[in-house]
């Protein structure tokens, strides 16, 4: 069998001492432990203690963990065990312990994973101890931790084994653990405003929302085919129709499109409605929610990120997006009247227009991107995106833009939010343009939603609406340069 497994040298000796632990009658994978502390309660609860202190003390604890490092020398060794808040020091004594257990320790294997029951005491160089009264073996590692300094200095690889970066890489762990408390804070922030977080369905039948590609699928026993969602938003947005008023929903959405540093084709977003409000309403919000996460996740509104320091305290930029476009090309769109003229405009910079986006928003839109977005490096509003790129946003008094903003940091866009249109008659017709974008080839243009039309139809009052990426946060507050490092789980090419 071994041979079948191809197992290297370390490996089979590390079968060998889990046939030896089964001979002694102790199961090599273990029972249930229950523990009284942890690493992080110790060094808290006994930080300010001295030596003599603790003696006198005798404090007993029950702890578990990895052994992470062992030095064993004649009657006596230590290591290190490490638990989801770091790594505790233990002292094992030959006279402290029975016979076995101290031959269990001195056999013991870096990976493998155990249970000290001791008292807690400081060691001759001050390092917090737990010196060991019972040694529990609770589970063998059948394979080497990679060494330290090297084994998974690939990215790569680390991705892939998730669970080995997390052993080996403190910084894979801070950033696993903060994730979460990130998106507690989001939840914090909403529910504090009178929010009341939702849950819609992922499979939909029908495309909209944003505009993207989206992934299949097909259900059996309705004999339909469904996507996954590329957006929450007509679903909450049927909710401000039936009168909830406020809500949110934090979840996943799934794009079969393109990945980079900032994009995975499966990501999680925050998308929030609040009725008889508009798109300055979500720029006010979107700002307090900024300040309030850098503050309550990094105490501090000044982030430093990516070499740039971003501070959130200031008011946040806003600006339209044709007034940015003429701040750094000299071209101001209010002024150019026809499609010819910015088709002519478009060609003079170079700027290539595809066949299914071949309007005067659309050519906006790619100046924008070609000449503004990389100047963007501290929290900036711009607003007014054209009618042909947002379907869902209400109409500015200039009927070519619509009352829609991105919010963009450092050169990428956090949020998207907009006054929402609530006249279905205009909706239909802005679902029957991207019907006819889909014709000429735009995979990511929105289907028809006649159910929702229906529903604009019994009145949805005015409404501001945001989303908000939460990956892409996260790596903000963070530190981190790619969304792989801020997912657990993130999708990855095979492995050859």
């Amino acid at each position: 069998m071994a041979n079948e497994l191809n197992l290297n040298d370390q490996e089979l000796v590390r079968r060998e001492k889990m046939n030896e632990l089964r001979a002694r009658g102790i199961d090599p994978f273990g029972h249930a432990f229950k523990r009284t502390t942890d690493s992080q309660a110790i060094k808290t609860k006994y930080a300010d203690k001295t030596k003599e202190e603790l003696q006198e003390m005798n404090e007993t604890a029950i702890v578990a963990g990895r052994i992470m490092s062992r030095r064993v020398k004649g009657k006596a060794g230590f290591m290190h065990i490490q638990d989801k808040y770091g790594l505790l020091q233990i002292y094992v004594r030959f006279d402290n312990v029975t016979e076995e257990e101290y031959e269990v320790f001195k056999k013991g294997d870096l990976g493998d994973i155990v249970g000290i029951e001791g008292t807690v005491i400081r060691t001759d160089t001050g390092e917090l101890s737990v010196k060991a009264t019972k040694y529990t073996h609770l589970s063998k590692a059948l394979r080497p931790l990679p060494e330290k300094f090297h084994g998974l200095q690939d990215k790569e690889e680390a991705r892939r084994r998730r669970y080995l970066d997390l052993i080996m890489n403190e910084d894979a762990k801070r950033v696993a653990f903060l994730r979460p408390k990130i998106i507690r804070s989001f939840q914090k922030f909403f529910d504090g405003r009178g929010f009341t977080e939702v849950e819609t369905p992922v499979l939909q039948p029908i495309l909209g929302g944003a505009n993207a590609r989206p992934f299949t699928t097909h259900h059996n026993a309705l004999d339909m085919d469904f996507y996954l969602r590329i957006a929450t938003e007509l679903p909450l947005k049927r909710l401000i129709v039936g009168g909830m008023e406020a809500v949110y929903e934090i979840g996943r959405l799934f794009r079969n499109e393109g990945m980079d540093a900032t994009h995975n084709p499966e990501f999680t977003t925050v998308e929030a409605y609040l009725a008889y409000s508009d798109m300055r309403g979500m720029m006010d919000l979107i700002e307090d929610l900024f300040r309030f996460l850098t503050k309550e996740v990094l105490n501090t509104n000044q982030v430093t990120y990516q070499g740039n320091l971003l501070d959130f305290e200031k008011p946040f930029t806003r600006i339209h997006m044709v007034d940015a476009i003429k701040d750094q090309t000299g071209i101001d769109f209010f002024k150019v009247e026809t499609l010819d003229e910015a088709l002519k405009l478009a060609k003079d910079h170079e700027i290539i227009v595809p066949k299914h986006q071949m309007a005067y928003g659309h050519i906006i839109n790619l100046f924008f991107e070609k000449y503004v977005e990389e100047t963007l490096i501290q929290p900036t509003f711009v607003f007014g995106h054209p009618i042909e790129i947002s379907p869902l946003a209400k109409k500015s008094p200039d009927p070519r833009f619509t009352e829609r903003f991105e919010l963009f940091i450092n050169k990428k866009e956090y949020a998207n939010a907009f006054s929402e249109l609530n006249d279905p008659i205009d909706q239909r017709e802005r679902f029957e343009n991207q019907l006819k974008e889909k014709a000429l080839g735009n995979d990511e243009a929105n289907e028809m939603d006649v159910d929702y039309v229906e529903a604009l139809e019994y009145g949805l009052a005015p409404t501001g609406g945001l989303g908000i990426g939460i990956d892409r946060t996260v790596m903000m507050l963070t530190g981190c340069d790619s969304i792989r490092d801020v997912l657990l789980f993130p999708h990855m090419r095979k492995n050859e």
